[in-house]
Formats: C-alpha cells, sequence, structure tokens
C-alpha cells in the first residue's frame, strides 16, 4: 500500500511558467513530478496546496504525493533534492495520513506580496523579488483599505472570471500592509480560506493606487458590492506576490489518522 506524504516546496518562479503541468512551458508540477517518476519507475501524480501563476514564487507551498511504501520522509527528502533544478527545492518532508490532499484539506492559505519603493528597487538583485515601483506610497491609507475587505466577502470583481465557480466568497482572516525594514518598500499580507484567481495580485495593484492618491479608499467596498460603475485597478505584477503557506487539520498531518467508513 502507498503511503502519503507532504512535502513543502520553495521555488524562485521567474523562469517557470506557474505551478500546474504544461506540454509546452516549464512548471513546478512538471518538474516535481519528473524527479519523482525517476524515483519510483512510474508517473507520480504531484497535488498543490494551490495554483500559483508564472513568474509567482513560494516558500512553503504543501504539495501531495502517494508512493510506495519503501519510501520514508528522510529518504524522500533527499532524493528529492538531489535531482530538482536549482530554483527549487523541498524544505520539509512528512508522512500523513491517507486522506490528506494538499488542495482540498487546506482550510487557509497564507500569501505576501513584496512592493519596492526606493529607487534600489529596480536594481537587478531585487527586482526579480518584488515590484520595482520606485515611488513613495501613503502606507497608512493602504492599510486602511486593506481592512476592508477583512470578513466574508463576495470578490467576483476583484478575480479574472475566467470559469464559473459555485460562489466567489472568501472569508478574509487577514489583510495587512506594513512597513519593510530600512525605507525599501512595503509588504502585503493576507490569510483566507480560499482565493479566486488573480484576486490577491488585484487587490495589491488597487491597494497600491490608492496609496498614489489615484482613487479612494471606498473604491473596495464599492467593489465588495458589485457596483457596476466601478473597475480594478491593474493586477500587480507577478514577481512580487509570494505563497507562503497553507493550514491544515492537525488530525490529518498524523499518518495514523484514517477517515472512517
Amino acid at each position: 500500500m502507498d503511503r502519503n506524504f507532504l512535502l513543502l516546496l520553495q521555488f524562485d518562479g521567474a523562469r517557470f511558467a506557474g505551478w500546474q503541468r504544461q506540454a509546452t512551458a516549464r512548471t513546478v508540477q512538471g518538474e516535481l513530478e519528473q524527479v519523482l517518476e525517476r524515483l519510483v519507475g512510474r508517473r507520480v501524480v504531484a497535488h498543490g496546496a494551490g495554483r500559483t501563476d508564472a513568474g509567482v514564487h513560494a516558500e512553503g507551498l504543501g504539495v501531495s504525493v502517494q508512493l510506495p511504501e519503501r519510501w520514508d520522509a528522510t529518504a524522500l527528502h533527499r532524493a528529492i533534492n538531489a535531482l530538482l533544478p536549482e530554483d527549487c527545492r523541498v524544505v520539509q518532508a512528512q508522512e500523513v495520513s491517507r486522506s490528506f490532499h494538499a488542495r482540498r484539506s487546506a482550510t487557509a492559505r497564507t500569501y505576501r506580496y513584496v512592493l519596492g519603493t526606493d529607487e534600489n528597487s529596480a536594481s537587478p538583485f531585487r527586482r526579480r523579488w518584488e515590484w520595482a515601483l520606485g515611488r513613495p506610497v501613503d502606507l497608512a491609507r493602504m492599510a486602511g483599505a486593506a481592512e476592508r475587505i477583512l470578513g466574508d466577502h463576495d470578490f467576483h470583481r476583484l478575480s479574472v472570471r475566467s470559469s464559473a465557480r459555485p460562489h466567489y466568497r472568501c472569508r478574509v482572516r487577514t489583510a495587512e500592509w506594513r512597513e519593510r525594514p530600512g525605507g525599501t518598500g512595503a509588504e502585503f499580507v493576507i490569510t483566507a480560506d480560499r482565493f479566486l484567481h488573480h484576486m490577491v495580485r488585484m487587490l495589491v495593484g488597487t491597494t497600491v493606487d490608492i496609496g498614489l492618491d489615484r482613487r479612494p479608499e471606498e473604491d473596495l467596498d464599492r467593489l465588495l458590492k458589485h457596483d457596476p460603475d466601478i473597475r480594478t485597478s491593474p493586477p500587480a505584477p507577478a514577481e512580487g506576490l509570494y505563497f507562503v503557506a497553507a493550514e491544515y487539520p492537525a488530525e490529518l498531518l498524523d499518518p495514523a489518522h484514517q477517515v472512517m467508513p
């Protein structure tokens, strides 16, 4: 019987076309599954906690995989990292319940967005990993705008509506703009039970425009109420966005736990 494992994956998204496997592009899922196939001798499907877009990074993306019983977490961790490319790495591997699924079992996810407001944000040592805005913003206005999205709201207007969904409601637990050290800019941290496509980047783009005094804070209220006379700002660039972590019920992280029939 196969064992089920949770991998915590870090990657620099600059040279990936996102997480999801594609036939003609380099993706994180594709690279990881190639490595797993080499180790196991058959195809293994890797399930990610989120489907990051091209250019988006991850600090701890949860990934679940089922592998033959001969594998343990220590050997798996070492073997995967020996074969992964340099822009992708497993930082932790653990055996979990067979009923665990990295996406379906997640109860919350956290993203972080990095904004550079100083002139040096355009440095080649920084611009791949943040939005090199290069101008000051009113952080107090941005923080006030972020508070407006706390709680349960319909984020239909703050997402790319590429496919029909049963609903567009998300419960936002935290949403905070805070200053980065050294006067280099700000970062936005948001935790919610679910996220829609481009939702974080649209929230960042809209709140940054508020911080640049291009639009009022009240625009977020109007977007959440589906005001047809108002639009979001353009989405923030992908390179500033990081998938930080997913949260899971403790019992599903225990390999001895099984769902009763």
